[in-house]
């Protein structure tokens, strides 16, 4: 594996292309605006962009009982993913599920659609990753409602494809999942879920078991409940059976594990069935993916926070607003000594962190990577680096896949063991893949033209297809500003993993300050240049190492500053431009037309006033919603009935995106106008409230 791992990073090397300038038109005369003018030219710009991009989509599969005013998880996965490989129609024009799908060239390439860990959920890509042309982006969003279209009309009339992170009420005590299987089985052994929940492929519950084996215990994922006018103090999750003795692990919670003060979960599950919006970008060469892993990488929680959607679990309001911990707890495979709660006899070290993660590493052979931002925990395998230096791979990303393999494989597959196979990357793939930080950096496989990728792993999914498009749209953007501008984003990664933190407080897009560099232009010597007309531009040379104190270089910021920018003030420190900003600076250096131009500017609009937030996070408003219904006692608890409501409105959001009759504010208008005001006139709805409407594809 670990030479396997040398041969493809040194041929890649080999066939590397060579950064380029573009010279484009000059722009003398033209006065710098005060957002651009710490920006190259045109002349600046680099001509080379990501090959394309692909958001995955994750649906929870939701089933209603109108007549009782229930909502459930369906469990039908199978039966939905049966139905679309069985779809006459769909095979025609190539089908959309992989084992069935054959190359049609006629026309756009259908989604494809895949199980994932619940057998309550689908996730669904694009057929083909989009084209590097700013028109492109604007397929994403149609995309996105054709996707969620042909599932579902692949569904039971009752049944819904919901982009909720989780589902309110997933295990509770009342019958939550169609059809119902009781809890506690031997794979999971979890007070509160079956093992029928997870999809049955023997990979699923065998990570959750072997995650368990390995630990020595339950997974424990304790998170602050929402102390309301009426919930009792000491919170004591009611659900907690301490009288269960099924398995040898029901004593984790006579021994401690649930908190007070705590919604208790103890199960992959709570973690893995939530969903997300993740991206991946396709870099030109290894050299590129290297930089956008690095310079996206700071990015994570702020997006992370501004996307925040997930205040409620196990039929609580909790206080926190995003699910990334969540998840990190519910596939924590530490042992004790790991985790530092006895002294290191049989394993090897003590490592800070959860496989489910923010990163530890950087990558780029930049200049500008100082080594006082690296992390000062970082755990490595010493044995495995310097095997893969002695091939040929450089430190800074030997340093990152020795890291990798300091975890142990969750699953192995026995025909994986019969035959060790250079020409494959299965044995790679399997701990690549289950080390889920919130950047991954993707070698190419083995078996097809695929480059290097960088997946963008920290947003929270969104309840429509147009938000999920808007901040797709906003990333890929942002990674166009930063390879044309070459911008600087570096932060110790320490002060990221603080903002991973910070971006789990409730509201904390709004209340909240995260690290951020203040400056991403750094100094650099330019070089004066002429184009033919004479008329002379600035390209900049090579970046030079900085130097002073790092902590110089970065400060805390709310969202809204980061987004948007921070206000010029007197002093001669620079001020942060705002990533919107930079955005913008960089489509004006290109030739768009005006329609792209106005489609693209809304997008970054919503996102804009997120930020400032003049636009109510998902968070913000499903924990309105529950507080102010009829039926809620201000206790935190999120009854059977408050959640059929809230999925219900969810529901009319997807459809609607907020407009009401004459395009007025409906339901959810806080996330998407400002003060109930009119809709956005593109959307062309003049009113949303009938069930009659329809995602157009």
């Amino acid at each position: 594996m670990v030479e396997l791992l040398v041969r493809r990073s040194n041929g890649q090397r080999q066939r590397r292309q060579r950064t380029r300038s573009a010279n484009g038109e000059s722009r003398c005369g033209n006065p710098a605006s005060a957002t651009t003018a710490s920006l190259p030219t045109n002349g600046g710009v680099s001509n080379y962009f990501l090959f394309g991009c692909a958001p995955r989509i994750e649906y929870l599969v939701v089933a209603y009982d109108d007549q009782n005013q229930k909502v459930k998880l369906s469990l039908r996965q199978a039966d939905i993913l049966d139905a679309l490989s069985k779809d006459e129609a769909l095979q025609k024009k190539g089908g959309c599920v992989p084992e069935t799908q054959k190359v049609v060239r006629d026309g756009e390439p259908l989604p494809t659609f895949h199980p994932e860990f619940g057998r309550f959920m689908l996730e669904a890509t694009p057929g083909k990753p989009w084209g590097i042309g700013l028109k492109d982006l604007l397929d994403v969003e149609p995309n996105m409602k054709w996707r969620r279209s042909i599932a579902k009309e692949h569904m039971e009339p009752n049944e819904f494809p919901i982009t909720l992170t989780t589902f309110p009420r997933l295990g509770t005590a009342d019958e939550y999942i169609t059809p119902y299987f009781p809890p506690s089985g031997e794979r999971l052994r979890s007070q509160f879920l079956p093992d029928e929940i997870a999809n049955p492929h023997i990979r699923f519950p065998t990570l959750a078991a072997n995650i368990r084996a390995r630990r020595g215990r339950k997974v424990e994922i304790n998170v602050p409940v929402y102390k309301d006018e009426n919930t009792a103090l000491p919170f004591q999750d009611p659900t907690v059976d301490y009288d269960l003795h099924k398995w040898p692990e029901d004593d984790d919670v006579r021994n401690g594990a649930a908190k007070d003060n705590h919604i208790y979960m103890d199960a992959m599950a709570f973690g893995m069935g939530s969903c997300c919006l993740q991206i991946t970008f396709q870099a030109k060469n290894i050299v590129e993916g290297r930089k956008l892993y690095d310079q996206l990488s700071p990015l994570g929680p702020i997006l992370l926070a501004l996307t925040a959607a997930t205040p409620i679990y196990k039929g609580f309001l909790a206080d926190t607003d995003v699910r990334w911990n969540q998840i990190s707890r519910a596939v924590d495979d530490r042992t004790g000594e790991e985790l530092g709660e006895k002294p290191l006899e049989h394993d090897r070290w003590r490592v800070p962190k959860s496989r489910y993660a923010s990163n530890s590493t950087y990558i780029s052979p930049d200049p500008r990577l100082r080594k006082e931002y690296m992390d000062p925990d970082l755990v490595v395998d010493e044995n495995i680096k310097q095997q893969l230096m002695d091939g040929g791979m450089d430190d800074l990303l030997a340093t990152h896949f020795a890291h990798l393999f300091i975890r142990d494989p969750i699953v192995i597959f026995d025909e994986d063991l019969k035959e060790l196979d250079l020409n494959k990357t299965d044995h790679f793939e399997n701990l690549q893949s289950t080390n889920w930080q919130h950047m991954r950096f993707k070698p190419p496989p083995s078996d097809n033209q695929i480059g290097w990728r960088v997946e963008f792993r920290s947003m929270e999914i969104q309840m429509t297809d147009l938000e999920n498009a808007a901040f797709a749209i906003f990333i890929v953007l942002v990674t166009r500003a930063i390879l044309s501008f070459d911008l600087n984003f570096y932060i110790p990664i320490a002060r990221t993993t603080e903002n991973m933190e910070t971006a789990h407080v409730r509201d904390a897009v709004s209340s909240e300050k995260f690290y951020f560099r203040n400056n991403p232009f750094p100094p650099r010597p330019l070089k004066p240049t002429t184009n033919g007309d004479g008329c002379g531009s600035a390209t900049p040379s090579r970046p030079h190492t900085p130097t002073g104190p790092v902590e110089d270089e970065y400060s805390l910021m709310t969202v809204d500053e980061i987004i948007n920018g921070q206000e010029a003030t007197s002093s001669s420190s620079p001020t942060f431009p705002g990533l919107i900003p930079l955005v913008e600076s960089y489509l004006n250096s290109m030739n768009i037309d005006v329609h792209t131009r106005c489609d693209l500017d809304r997008y970054l609009d919503l996102i804009r006033k997120r930020a400032n937030g003049k636009l109510w996070t998902a968070a913000k408003w499903i924990r309105h919603f529950v507080r102010g219904h009829g039926e809620y006692k201000g206790d935190s608890v999120v009854s059977e009935k408050v959640t059929y409501d809230l999925v219900k409105a969810v529901e009319e959001i997807t459809r609607c995106e907020g407009v009401g009759n004459e395009g007025r504010g409906g339901v959810g208008w806080q996330m998407f106008m400002e003060n109930g005001g009119s809709a956005r006139k593109r959307r062309g709805k003049q009113g949303c409230g009938s069930k009659k409407t329809k995602a157009s594809a």
